[in-house]
């Protein structure tokens, strides 16, 4: 009869524990992507998280590419991009949730200030390899870039290199904050990186005399400048619906905004009022 009960008191334990573990599996949802959205995914995911304790949030990395392949085959609720998608995944649910410059940035010892858009495109391609034939000292420049897949490559290659490849001797790097420590930590270095990423670490150069802020791609003067987008298999439901509205709410927008990125669901609203 004792073993009885202690068998009894056990299986009420286990079917506890997996009511507990289906529950929170029922309030978790995972957002996996490009590395340039998740630490503002992050940043959103905690906020969400202090609203509400009992949900989950999950944010990963991977690149574009692969979020959007996630999100397609069901492994990841929500898929981020931060480049335009392809015309095969416009099929596909998806909302821009902001916007985001794209900063070329150099060591802040490096005298330039300004490049034009063709001088940039002419470092990529190698066919300008010294800092001298700009302007700058004699050395040699090193050349930083993202890896094939990755939104900030492919948006820089559509926005600033017009079909010319970049050099393969350009060293790659699987995320910004690679990117801007490679560059912080070497004179002759130039990457590009996330506009919202800059710091004092990093100089980040004026292009054809227009400065890389918030107002001048807002205001169309800046042209290197990406979405940040969240991609869904189907209509988004559940959790992930529930995340995605709060992105998208004036919190979550104004919290976008603080973390230097354009907020184009309050600009559409403001637009919408003027």
């Amino acid at each position: 009869m004792k073993i009885r009960k202690i068998a009894i008191l056990l299986l009420a334990l286990c079917v506890g524990l997996l009511s507990g573990c289906g529950s929170r599996r029922g309030a978790a949802v995972i957002v996996a992507g490009s590395t340039s959205v998740q630490p503002y995914a992050e940043v959103l995911a905690e906020e969400y998280a202090l609203l509400h304790p009992e949900s989950v949030v999950d944010v990963q990395g991977g690149g574009s590419s692969a979020g959007i392949s996630a999100a397609v085959s069901g492994t990841a609720d929500i898929g981020m991009s931060s480049r335009a998608l392809h015309d095969s995944e416009l099929e596909l649910w998806n909302v821009v949730i902001a916007k985001d410059g794209l900063a070329v940035i150099i060591h802040p010892d490096n005298p330039l200030q300004n490049l034009t858009l063709e001088q940039v495109r002419c470092i990529y391609a190698a066919t300008i390899s010294n800092w001298g034939e700009l302007g700058g000292q004699e050395a040699e420049i090193h050349v930083i870039a993202r890896e094939e897949g990755s939104g900030t490559r492919n948006a820089f290659e559509d926005l600033a290199m017009a079909k010319v490849e970049i050099t393969p001797r350009a060293i790659v790097q699987d995320s910004n904050g690679a990117v801007r420590q490679l560059v912080s930590n070497d004179r002759n270095a130039i990457g590009f990186i996330s506009l919202g990423l800059v710091d004092h670490t990093v100089k980040a150069l004026e292009l054809d005399g227009v400065a890389p802020t918030w107002d001048n791609v807002m205001g169309g003067n800046y042209t290197l400048y990406r979405p940040f987008i969240f991609v869904v298999a189907g209509e988004p439901t559940g959790l992930a619906k529930q995340f995605i509205d709060y992105t998208l709410s004036t919190e979550g927008q104004q919290l976008l905004m603080h973390e230097g990125l354009i907020p184009t669901m309050m600009l559409a609203t403001e637009g919408a009022e003027q």
